[in-house]
């Protein structure tokens, strides 16, 4: 499959997506996701170390 063929289909159309379609388009979404995750846990942790520094500086 294109990805021009991918990029034209539109969850909102009419046609249903093919098999294909929905595999490309599920897997992209849970790589999209999985990224978001392990930004988000690296803000976390960043912000979770930063506060511990400045706790234990007040101590």
């Amino acid at each position: 499959m294109s990805d021009n063929e991918l990029n034209a289909y539109r969850l909102t159309s009419m046609e249903e997506p093919t098999d294909e379609m929905l595999s490309t388009i599920m897997k992209e979404a849970a790589e999209e996701a999985g990224q978001r995750w392990k930004e988000a846990e690296k803000r976390f942790f960043d912000q979770l170390r930063i506060m511990t520094q400045q706790t234990s500086a007040a101590v």
